[in-house]
């Protein structure tokens, strides 16, 4: 069956208002972290997919480093290990280090990895630890006692923040033409393995390999102002301002200044994207429009 002739050319006019931007990503590496509703819904997990397959194929270089707090938190839970929070971070002793190893570098990271090869990709699997890809520290949390005015450091086990990434794996896999999919699990120099926020390693990455994108899916429609609108287009500086006046607040802030120092460590650009839409990476990627807030150094 042939498309009728408006479809047809609506199909045109997709493909040639892609073509300039996939001129101008040959080559280039494309920062993904991938997690929220995305990695549970099964049709953008196969939207996901396709999407990371298609940049590959037009000669992009896509890094995809995801999450998984909530399949940690269901395994927690089926294993009777109670569950803290400090600051909108999990509390990880070794019991549940070992649980948060297992899920992000087996489960998630393979299930990830295998959707992406069902789709005509080719992926593999890594975590932090694999060739000291991430060197990691012990995360210090300082909290404010209200009652004595004095601050406190609190333990929170085996958090980690990125010390230092060594590309000599990513290189390799680069090279390979694999599409690399990362559990942001680090190692210390005692060889301790750290849980590290995924947005965090997605942009250290982004800064460490000059990245030409930093993409952070999530389960907003993307940065918005204080009349709930979308704000994109936005300069380092803007961003900055938005922060000092309170526009940007809450659980988006730790995201935003993520976005904001990969863009100032190097990375041509970030986005903050709603993962919820099908396709959302290629939207924002390869047409005029795009489906989120974009973040530059220009002015």
């Amino acid at each position: 069956m042939s498309l009728s002739r408006d479809n047809a050319l609506n199909v045109a006019q997709v493909l040639t208002e892609a073509l300039p931007y996939i001129q101008r990503f040959t080559g280039k590496t494309i920062v993904i972290k991938y997690g929220g509703n995305a990695m549970v819904d099964q049709q953008l997990q196969d939207s996901f997919a396709r999407d990371i397959v298609l940049l590959k194929a037009v000669g992009a270089n896509p890094v995809v480093v995801h999450g998984g707090g909530p399949q940690i938190g269901e395994l927690l839970g089926k294993l009777n290990i109670k569950s803290e929070f400090v600051d909108g971070m999990r509390v990880t002793d070794s019991a549940t280090m070992d649980v948060v190893e297992m899920v992000l570098g087996a489960s998630v990271n393979k299930q990830i990895v295998s959707n992406i090869n069902s789709h005509g990709g080719k992926a593999i699997g890594v975590t932090g630890k694999d060739g000291q890809l991430i060197r990691a520290r012990k995360l210090s949390v300082e909290r404010i006692d209200p009652e004595l005015q004095s601050s406190e450091i609190i333990d929170i086990g085996h958090v980690g923040e990125v010390e230092h990434i060594d590309t000599e794996v990513l290189d390799m896999i680069r090279d390979s033409h694999f599409i690399p999919v990362i559990a942001p699990i680090g190692v210390g120099s005692d060889g301790s393995s750290y849980n590290i926020n995924a947005d965090l390693v997605a942009g250290k990455l982004a800064e460490v390999l000059q990245a030409e994108k930093l993409m952070l899916l999530t389960n907003v429609e993307g940065l918005l102002d204080k009349q709930g609108s979308i704000l994109t287009g936005l300069s380092t500086a803007e961003v900055d301002d938005l922060i000092a006046d309170g526009t940007i607040h809450g659980g988006m802030l730790p995201k935003i200044r993520c976005a904001l120092d990969a863009v100032k460590g190097g990375c041509n650009s970030s986005h903050i994207i709603d993962g919820r839409v099908p396709h959302a990476v290629l939207l924002e990627i390869f047409t005029d429009q795009g489906v989120g807030t974009l973040i530059t150094n220009k002015r």
